[in-house]
C-alpha cells in the first residue's frame, strides 16, 4: 500500500523504455492496468505492452460532454480521465458478503448455514492514476479504514494495490483540482509517480513514494532526471493548474451552503436535474451503497449483496415507508451540502477532489463549481 510521499529522488525514464516498468510489475506477480481507448472513452484495463495504452489520443471536456481525439503524437498518457478512477477497483460496485444455505441435516437450533463470503485479494499495478483519484483514494481510505471496524472487503484489495501515477500536464475544461488542492501534481497515496515530458526525445520524471516504490525504481537503475527537466516540470504544472477556468471557494464554501439552506436556486437546478446518479456513480469519494438479500428461486439458499447507490435514488430516504427527501431538490441539495460542507465535519476534508467528472457526465451538464457561485452571488448581495 502507498503512503504519503516524502521527499524522494527523481530519475529520468525514457519514452521508449517505458515498457520496462511495465515488465517489472508483471514479473514482481501484479496484473498490470493503465488507460485503453475503449467504447469512446479510456478505462483502466489489463495490459500487456506500453502500444495497449491509449497513445497519442487526447479528451475533450464540457458540461455533458466527452470525445477522444487522435493526436497523431507519441505522449502516452494524453488523456486526463474517463468515468472510472481508482475506487472501483477497492470498493467493487457490486460484490458478495454472506451466502445462506438451508442446513440439510435439519439439526435443532441450527436451521440454516451462513458463512462470510472471503474477501478477494488480488495484486493490482494501476498504470495512470491522476491526482485527483490520489486524492478520492485517500477519502476512500478513511471512509473504509479509518476506525475500528475496518472494512475486509476494501481492505484486502486496497494491501494488493500498487499505484503508478501520472501528473497533470494539462487540463480539461471541467479541471478544478488546483482550486482544491488536490492535483496537478500527484501529492499522496502513490509507490511511483511520473512526469511525462517532451525533452530529450520525450520520457518521464520519476518519483517514487513508498517503499515497495522505492525499491522497484532502484531495479530500474534509472539515471538522475536532468536540470532542465525538473525546471520544465515545474512550470508544466504550473501552466496546467493556470489554465483552469473552475474553482470552487474551498475554505469559505461549507459555511456558505449551511447559511443557504432555503435558497431557490436548489429549485432551479432541481428543475434541470434528472436525479439519474450518474454524478455519484463517477464521483471518486462518494462510498454510499446498499446491502440486499437475494434469495435463490427454491428458497433454500441466499446471497447477501452490497452494491453501489446513491443519495439521488428515491428509496435511499425511505425509512418506514415515508420518505424524507421525496424531491429532487431535497436530493440535490443532500448531495451537494454534504459533499462540500458536512463533509468536513465528518471527516476533516471535503469530498470533493475537482476531477470535474460529475460535470462531464451529466446528461443535462449541471456544473457544481456553477451552482455554488450562483448561490454565493445572491449570498453576497443578501449581506
Amino acid at each position: 500500500m502507498a503512503h504519503d510521499q516524502t521527499v524522494p529522488e527523481t530519475h529520468w525514464l525514457e519514452r521508449a523504455e517505458l515498457g520496462r516498468l511495465v515488465d517489472a510489475l508483471a514479473a514482481r506477480d501484479y496484473r498490470v492496468l493503465g488507460p485503453v481507448a475503449r467504447d469512446g472513452a479510456v478505462a483502466y484495463e489489463a495490459i500487456e505492452r506500453v502500444s495497449d495504452l491509449a497513445i497519442g489520443w487526447r479528451d475533450v471536456q464540457s458540461a455533458g460532454r466527452y470525445r477522444l481525439e487522435q493526436t497523431g503524437d507519441q505522449r502516452v498518457f494524453g488523456v486526463v480521465h474517463g468515468p472510472g478512477g481508482l475506487k472501483p477497483h477497492v470498493f467493487a460496485p457490486r460484490e458478495r458478503l454472506l451466502e445462506i444455505e438451508m442446513d440439510a441435516a435439519e439439526r435443532p437450533g441450527r436451521p440454516f448455514r451462513a458463512q462470510a463470503a472471503e474477501p478477494a485479494g488480488e495484486r493490482i499495478a494501476i498504470l495512470g492514476a491522476r491526482a485527483c483519484d490520489l486524492a478520492g483514494l485517500a477519502v476512500q481510505d478513511r471512509i473504509f479504514l479509518g476506525d475500528r471496524f475496518p472494512d475486509p472487503w476494501y481492505a484486502a484489495r486496497r494491501r494488493g494495490l500498487f499505484l503508478v501515477a501520472v501528473g497533470c500536464t494539462r487540463s480539461v475544461d471541467t479541471c478544478f483540482c488546483a482550486s482544491m488542492e488536490t492535483g496537478p501534481e500527484p501529492r499522496q497515496s502513490y509507490d511511483v509517480a511520473l512526469t511525462e515530458l517532451e525533452d530529450h526525445g520525450g520520457g518521464f520524471v520519476v518519483r517514487s513514494g513508498s517503499g515497495a516504490g522505492a525499491e522497484l525504481v532502484e531495479a530500474l537503475a534509472l539515471p538522475p532526471a536532468p536540470r532542465d527537466s525538473l525546471a520544465n516540470e515545474r512550470g508544466a504544472y504550473q501552466a496546467c493548474s493556470a489554465a483552469m477556468t473552475r474553482s470552487l471557494p474551498r475554505e469559505r464554501v461549507r459555511d456558505l451552503l449551511y447559511a443557504n439552506l432555503q435558497h431557490p436556486r436548489w429549485d432551479e437546478v432541481a428543475a434541470r436535474c434528472l436525479s439519474c446518479g450518474n454524478c455519484t456513480m463517477v464521483c471518486p469519494t462518494c462510498f454510499c451503497h446498499s446491502v440486499r438479500d437475494e434469495p435463490s428461486l427454491d428458497g433454500l439458499a441466499s446471497l447477501r449483496m452490497r452494491e453501489w447507490s446513491s443519495c439521488f435514488d428515491f428509496e435511499h430516504a425511505q425509512v418506514h415507508g415515508l420518505n424524507f427527501r421525496p424531491h429532487i431538490r431535497d436530493r440535490y441539495r443532500q448531495w451537494l451540502v454534504h459533499k462540500l460542507a458536512t463533509w468536513v465535519d465528518q471527516f476533516d476534508s471535503s469530498g470533493c477532489v475537482g476531477c470535474g467528472r460529475c460535470i462531464t457526465w451529466c446528461p443535462v451538464g449541471i456544473d457544481l463549481t456553477e451552482e455554488v457561485a450562483a448561490i454565493a452571488a445572491t449570498d453576497g448581495a443578501k449581506s
